[in-house]
């Protein structure tokens, strides 16, 4: 591309120096011409006036009085009737240019100059005009140097940007070169890498949390099909395997949940659902597991609530939050329901360490993690809880108190809430 534009402009002004610099010989040649001729012509008659006086006054006339009055610096011949002719200066050979001339005695002058002389300077005039036009040349060249230089390098920049944005790199690179049309091309290759590295950034945190969503459904799974491997009792078999169709639905909309967010986060799908039968669940899967742990799942609190939200989301936070007791917690982990105000919360609490000092204000940023965990799980729990309009907060550090705000259905005046008791 450089050279093409250095060519096509050194092509456009030799073109341009072509017709002008041609016309401008033609124009000086014939004015140079012109001139020399007038200036024979104008010796010519100054040399016959010179004669004339001298004739009328009875005066000599010869070579040397005739060079001295005149400053005659060109060849000169007189002649007068019934007198010898007179020569000025030495004849030139070759082509001359003549001036002829008359005096009123009948006199006549003929003045002769080697054309050699206009045509040294006309080579003179054209010396310099072509000087002039190779500065011309050497200044245009410059030019399209920068000029190319200046179109060249943003193109090669911005085809290294695009190839950066194929190669799977879509960081912005904001660089600006001063031509509008090159700008533009910037700006949309920027706002294109900004949208591709968005698009990256989502792809990589649905894998994420789909990776670490379908962990624990899966863990719990694979508990019950085991227990049905082991079973004798065909109750037992039963019993295991709707445990395990539950845990399929599940893990089907865990699945669907995480793909509707990825799409559009605020999505949510709020309805009114028994409280009382999602915790149940999260009891029965996760009991097994501490069970295991040597450890104990409790629930105490309000019952007989219905809160606002989607099951699906709400069963998946507290999962999060019982698996975050079994892994970093410690002691029993107790289920608190309770109302306040127009809300229904469900508080979880261990009885471990706790969470660090530092990390109570990030707890719920992603790859933020006290211990050897991925930082997703709390993360993704807020998310889910504030698509259906909730809210997960950390209420206390030491012990660990997570609470998760949902909102609550309010009965007919008629339909008191019933208050179970506490199991």
């Amino acid at each position: 591309m450089r050279r093409r534009l250095i060519n096509s402009t050194l092509a456009v002004v030799l073109v341009v120096i072509a017709v002008f610099g041609v016309s401008l010989v033609i124009v000086e040649t014939r004015t140079i011409s012109s001139s020399a001729q007038e200036s024979v012509d104008s010796e010519a008659l100054r040399i016959a006036s010179i004669v004339d006086s001298r004739l009328i006054g009875g005066e000599p006339v010869d070579a040397g009085v005739l060079a001295d009055l005149s400053g005659a610096k060109r060849y000169a011949l007189v002649t007068m009737p019934g007198r010898a002719t007179v020569e000025i200066g030495t004849r030139p050979t070759g082509s001359v240019i003549r001036g002829l001339a008359e005096g009123e005695r009948g006199e006549t002058v003929v003045v002769e100059e080697s054309r050699s002389v206009v045509t040294d300077e006309v080579g003179r005039t054209l010396m310099i005009i072509a000087a002039v036009a190779l500065l011309c040349v050497v200044a245009a060249v410059l030019l399209a140097v920068r000029q190319a230089n200046k179109l060249a390098s943003p193109l090669t920049d911005l085809a290294e940007t695009a190839e950066r944005l194929g190669s799977g790199d879509p960081r912005p690179r904001h660089r600006r070169y001063g031509v509008p049309e090159l700008d533009r091309v910037a700006d949309v290759l920027d706002a294109s890498a900004e949208r591709i590295a968005r698009m990256l950034t989502a792809e990589r945190r649905l894998a994420a949390d789909a990776s670490h969503q379908l962990r624990t459904p899966l863990t719990a799974l694979s508990m019950r099909l085991e227990e049905v491997a082991v079973a004798d009792d065909l109750d037992t078999v039963r019993e295991e395997a709707t445990i395990a169709l539950t845990q399929v639905e599940r893990l089907t909309d865990v699945v669907e949940r995480l793909l509707t967010n990825s799409r559009d986060p605020r999505s949510g799908s709020a309805v009114a659902f028994d409280l009382d039968e999602v915790i149940k669940q999260q009891l029965e899967e996760w009991r097994p597991a501490y069970r295991s742990a040597g450890r104990a799942i409790v629930r105490s609190g309000k019952q007989g609530m219905r809160a606002v939200g989607t099951p699906g989301a709400v069963a998946q936070v507290l999962a999060a939050l019982i698996e975050n007791s079994l892994m970093h917690g410690g002691g029993t982990v107790a289920l608190r329901t309770r109302v306040t105000g127009n809300q229904s919360v469900i508080e979880v609490t261990d009885e471990g360490p706790g969470v660090p000092a530092d990390l109570g204000a990030r707890i719920f940023e992603r790859a933020v993690s006290g211990r050897s965990s991925t930082g997703i799980g709390l993360a993704v729990a807020r998310d889910l809880a504030e698509a259906d309009g909730g809210r997960l907060e950390l209420l206390q550090q030491q012990p660990p108190v997570f609470a998760l705000f949902l909102g609550r259905e309010v009965r007919s005046r008629r339909e008191p809430e019933a208050e179970r008791p506490v199991r």
